[in-house]
């Protein structure tokens, strides 16, 4: 890589959100960027584009020759994205699970850095339209990409209700899951269809016979439906083997999770790449012939400083997670 690039335009420069996108506060903003150990002339992806607070301080650090690619498959994100007017980067609407294809359609075969940033957004969590939260009775959606796909009260209309355990045990972590299941097939029993997140939060909290203190009973069950209907385990599970592929060596993967199913998936990825010798002990094999790492983890999982939460409390379940490619293939 190359230093001498020149700087990046004043407009790019600012370390936080631009004014179009003052509603949404990046987490851990400076520290995902910094682990990507940005190089002036290298190519970068933000897989999960946003409001865009993470795309422009990585264009802060720039040069010329270096390029960011952003993805993001909520439509309002990817608006929001075709608003930057820099010849360093390009918006597009795909899931990040796509990356590899995306990329390989532009020509890029390889890249110095890439930053998935987990989760829901403020914005999509402050349109009640979205269906994303409680907090507002509004049409229950729950699509991050509302071009396609199945919304949240279609699949409440046909899922049967061990389907329905299945994903509010699973993906929400909800202790009551067969209440809550039971009670939504009550209602549709009845002849209740449950289509807005007024509904639902009703139904939910006349299902669960404790609520605990600072928190909404329908809080695991409305995150449950929300990983579920955008497949993000999934679409996590998919990416980040392109990832590896897709990262030079010395290249960065930065991950922001929001709570510890997705956490999970990523610790376990990096540790297998870490780690792959996974012979059974005692094996006459020579050090030199076991299987090398292919990643090296980057410090220790991160989260926000206390100011950081105190200013955005939203950020307090995040997690980051950084890990290097070696030279290994």
């Amino acid at each position: 890589m190359t230093s001498g690039a020149k700087s990046a335009p004043a407009s790019l420069t600012e370390t936080s959100e631009s004014p179009v996108a003052a509603s949404h506060i990046t987490v851990m903003l400076h520290e995902a960027v910094d682990a990507l150990n940005v190089q002036s002339d290298g190519i970068y992806v933000d897989g999960t584009f946003g409001r865009g607070g993470h795309s422009r301080r990585i264009l802060s650090k720039l040069g010329s020759q270096g390029r960011l690619i952003g993805l993001d498959r909520d439509l309002a994100a990817v608006a929001h994205g075709r608003t930057i007017a820099d010849a360093r980067f390009s918006m597009v609407h795909a899931h990040f699970s796509s990356m590899a294809a995306v990329l390989d359609e532009m020509g890029v075969r390889a890249v110095d850095g890439i930053l998935l940033d987990l989760g829901i957004s403020s914005p999509q969590i402050d349109e009640g339209v979205r269906g994303f939260s409680f907090r507002f009775d509004g049409p229950l959606d729950m699509r991050m990409d509302q071009s396609r796909g199945k919304t949240a009260a279609e699949w409440l209309a046909t899922l049967t209700e061990k389907q329905l355990v299945e994903v509010i045990r699973d993906y929400g972590e909800e202790r009551f899951a067969k209440q809550v299941a039971r009670a939504i097939v009550k209602e549709r029993e009845d002849g209740h269809a449950i289509t807005t997140t007024g509904q639902l939060a009703k139904v939910v909290a006349g299902a669960i016979p404790k609520i605990e203190p600072g928190q909404n009973p329908a809080t695991r069950t409305f995150q449950a439906l929300r990983i579920f209907v955008n497949q993000e385990l999934e679409e996590l599970s998919l990416v980040l083997p392109d990832c590896l592929k897709l990262l030079r060596p010395q290249g960065r993967l930065a991950v922001i999770s929001f709570h510890s199913l997705e956490d999970r998936i990523v610790k376990r990825f990096i540790q297998s790449e870490v780690d792959r010798d996974n012979l059974p002990a005692g094996l006459p094999v020579r050090a030199s012939e076991l299987p090398q790492p292919r990643m090296q983890a980057i410090g220790r999982a991160s989260k926000p400083s206390a100011a950081e939460v105190a200013a955005n409390v939203r950020s307090r379940s995040a997690v980051l997670r950084v890990a290097e490619r070696t030279t290994v293939q």
